[in-house]
């Protein structure tokens, strides 16, 4: 594996802060990576920012095929001198900015279910997340180096200070664990701080599954934005257009204290939740008024 330094400088390329470009420069954290994706011979990778290659390689050796997908139109010319000069043929390289790649059409394209490997940038770290939860029909799996705090959050369970909306939402649909650790001076240039490598299989069938998946990541989304309030009061102050009384209620027939926070509250917690409120919002007319039932006799 050559060094990024020479690439770069050979390349007369820099790499740019602002796509959080910081290439891996050891061989055996790469093998390990892929090694601990379990990746097989019919597996087909989809590799998020493959930068230099340095995991593409071994994840092309392991896999049928990979789709690299790369925003930097700066490198791809350089990623697939590298990949020549390795014998690698089974790599598709894309210039593409993965927010905007169809992971279900990709999905249909390799026949399978993806294998999703990546170095993800602290910036979008976040909305990959979320653009996998909301695309795993056609993700089987995921590992993942992220900043440490990121990962520290996702991996969280109720009650710590990191748990929070993607805590729960990877929660609903897939296992998550630490796989490995990653120390910054192993990437060129090095970042300020450490990385983690977080593996993300998803699960079905889920073990609480929701009613209204959608109404749920909206009352996740409510309960965390206001954090420091109480359940009560985020929910009741969100867009989801509950009075408080009624937010309230909802809760107690929820089994919630209402004083509780969102900090608290399991994953399964969350899915009683927006059960119970997807099943007021069915009794509810157009006026936001409770609909009755014209058959009822109303009295004893």
């Amino acid at each position: 594996m050559t060094s990024p330094r020479a690439l770069l400088t050979a390349w007369n390329i820099q790499a740019k802060k602002q796509l959080g470009q910081n290439f891996l420069n050891d061989p055996n954290v790469a093998r390990d990576i892929v090694n601990k994706a379990s990746i097989g011979d019919d597996d087909v990778v989809l590799e998020i920012g493959p930068g230099l290659g340095a995991i593409t390689v071994p994840a092309a050796i392991a896999a049928r095929r990979v789709i690299a997908a790369d925003k930097d139109g700066r490198i791809i010319g350089l990623l697939r001198t590298e990949l020549l000069a390795a014998g690698i043929d089974n790599v598709d390289v894309r210039e593409a900015d993965i927010l905007r790649v169809d992971l279900a059409s990709v999905s249909r394209e390799a026949g399978r279910p993806l294998v999703v490997l990546g170095n993800l940038p602290y910036n979008i770290s976040s909305q990959v997340l979320v653009q996998l939860i909301h695309a795993r029909s056609g993700v089987d799996r995921a590992v993942l180096m992220l900043q440490k705090e990121m990962a520290q959050r996702i991996c969280a369970g109720p009650g710590s200070k990191d748990y929070g909306r993607l805590s729960v939402m990877l929660g609903y649909c897939a296992d998550t664990k630490v796989l490995m650790q990653v120390r910054a001076p192993l990437f060129f240039p090095a970042p300020k701080v450490d990385s983690t490598v977080v593996g993300i299989r998803f699960t079905d069938p889920l073990p609480h599954p929701a009613e209204d998946e959608t109404l749920l990541f909206r009352v996740v989304k409510a309960a965390f934005g206001k954090r420091r309030k109480t359940l009560r009061n985020a929910l009741s102050q969100s867009d989801l257009n509950i009075e408080p009384p009624t937010c309230e209620r909802l809760l107690a027939a929820a089994r919630i204290d209402p004083m509780r926070r969102a900090e608290s509250l399991s994953v399964a917690g969350f899915v009683r939740l927006s059960n119970i409120i997807g099943d007021h919002r069915r009794t509810i007319g157009a006026d936001g008024k409770e609909v009755t039932n014209p058959y009822s006799s109303g009295g004893g």
